[in-house]
C-alpha cells in the first residue's frame, strides 16, 4: 500500500473576505491538507471562521484590520498552534515589538512544524519600512534557531517578498539590487535558512520564467512580467520525501484575482509504512 501524500499550499490571497469564494474553489479543486494564507487583511473577530467550518475546515488565524494577517486552514485539527515571533521568542523584547504586525503563525500537522510567514515588503531602499524588513529577517533567523531545538521536521513557507536569485525576476538587469532583490535582504534570508532548509521548488524547476506574483500595475499579468517571491523551504528530511512542487499560475487569471498565485508541495508522509522503523 502506498504511503499517503501530504499536500501543503501557500497563497497570499490579498484579503480573505474579498477572495473567499476563490479560496473555497481552490480547496475543492486542489484539496490541500493544509492551506497557509497571507495578507488576510482582517481583524480576528471578523475572520470568516464560520464559513470555513460550514465547509468542514478548521481555521487558525492571526490578523489585523486592513493589513497583514496570516491563517492556517485544514480539515483536521492542528496541534500546538503558535502566534507571532512570540510563539518561539517569548522573552525577546525585540521580537515583541515586531509582533505588532501580524505576520507569523505556525502549527504541527502530522508531526511536521509548518511556519507560515508574510515577510514585510520594505517599500523602497531608503524607506523606514526597509529597515524594518531587515530587522524582521534578523528576528526570523532567531525564531528558526529556537524552533530547531525541538528537532521537529520543518516546512517554512509563505510570501517572502524576496526574489533570491536573478532568475526569480522577469527583468533582473533592471530590478536586481532594488527592493525585494537587494543583497542585504537576500543575505539575511539565506542566513535564516542556513544549511537546514532547501528551496524545494528549485529541486523540480531549475529554469527562469516561473513566477508567483504579478503586479496589478503596468499590465504585468498580461505581459507575464512576474517575480517568484512565494516560497516553500523544507528540511532535508522532508525534501527527500517530496514528490512535486508547483505554482498554480492560472488562478492569477481569475476575475478580481489576488496578485499572487498559490504554490503547492506534495510530500510522501510519513516516510515509512512500518511504524516501528525510525525516521532517522
Amino acid at each position: 500500500m502506498e504511503n499517503k501524500i501530504l499536500r501543503i499550499a501557500t497563497w497570499n490571497v490579498n484579503s480573505i473576505r474579498t477572495r473567499l469564494k476563490q479560496v473555497f474553489e481552490f480547496l475543492e479543486e486542489s484539496k490541500p491538507d493544509l492551506l497557509c494564507l497571507q495578507e488576510t487583511k482582517v481583524d480576528d473577530p471578523l475572520f470568516p471562521k464560520e464559513a470555513f467550518e460550514e465547509k468542514g475546515y478548521q481555521a487558525n488565524f492571526y490578523g489585523q484590520k486592513a493589513y497583514n494577517g496570516v491563517a492556517l486552514i485544514s480539515q483536521d485539527e492542528l496541534e500546538d498552534v503558535r502566534f507571532g515571533f512570540a510563539g518561539e521568542l517569548k522573552e525577546d523584547s525585540k521580537a515583541g515589538e515586531l509582533n505588532e504586525q501580524k505576520r507569523v503563525i505556525s502549527a504541527l500537522i502530522q508531526g511536521i512544524r509548518v511556519v507560515n510567514v508574510y515577510v514585510p515588503n520594505g517599500s523602497s531602499l531608503d524607506s523606514e519600512k526597509y529597515s524594518y524588513k531587515l530587522k524582521w529577517l534578523e528576528c526570523l533567523e532567531k525564531y528558526l534557531q529556537k524552533q530547531s531545538i525541538r528537532d521537529e521536521p520543518l516546512c517554512l513557507l509563505g510570501d517572502f517578498n524576496i526574489a533570491l536569485e536573478s532568475k526569480d525576476i522577469h527583468n533582473p538587469e533592471r530590478l536586481s539590487g532594488g527592493i525585494m532583490a537587494s543583497e542585504p535582504e537576500r543575505n539575511l534570508l539565506k542566513k535564516a535558512l542556513g544549511e537546514r532548509l532547501e528551496d524545494i521548488f528549485r529541486v523540480f524547476e531549475a529554469d527562469s520564467n516561473h513566477w508567483s506574483w504579478w503586479d496589478y500595475r503596468s499590465g504585468a499579468w498580461d505581459r507575464d512580467r512576474g517575480w517568484r517571491i512565494d516560497h516553500i523551504y523544507l528540511c532535508k528530511e522532508l525534501s527527500s520525501q517530496t514528490k512535486s512542487c508547483f505554482i498554480k499560475k492560472e488562478l492569477r487569471g481569475n476575475i478580481q484575482p489576488s496578485d499572487h498565485a498559490p504554490v503547492i508541495v506534495d510530500i510522501e508522509w510519513p516516510p515509512y509504512e512500518n511504524e516501528e522503523e525510525s525516521y532517522y
